[in-house]
C-alpha cells in the first residue's frame, strides 16, 4: 500500500486506511509508539499488559482447540 502524507495545519500527517485500523484494533484513542531504524518508520499500537494477557489467553484456547486442523491446512 502506498501513500502520501497530507497537509494537517503546521504539520503533516498520514491517514491509516479503516480496514487496516480494525485489522489492528486501534482507534483514535489507541496510543502509538512511533520508532525508526534509520530507514523506516515503525508504528506500534502501545498494548497494556492486561489486553496482552487476555491474547495469549484467546490464542492458547484456539491452538488447543483447532491446532491439529490448522496445521493440516497449513501442510
Amino acid at each position: 500500500m502506498v501513500k502520501r502524507l497530507t497537509r494537517h495545519g503546521n504539520s503533516l500527517a498520514l491517514v491509516i486506511d479503516k480496514a487496516v485500523l480494525e485489522l489492528l484494533d486501534i482507534d483514535g484513542e489507541t496510543p502509538l509508539d512511533i520508532t525508526t531504524d534509520g530507514e523506516a518508520l515503525i508504528v506500534t499500537p502501545v498494548r497494556d499488559e492486561v489486553r496482552r494477557e487476555k491474547f495469549k489467553s484467546a490464542l492458547e484456547r484456539a491452538n488447543a482447540r483447532y491446532g491439529r486442523a490448522l496445521k493440516r491446512l497449513a501442510e
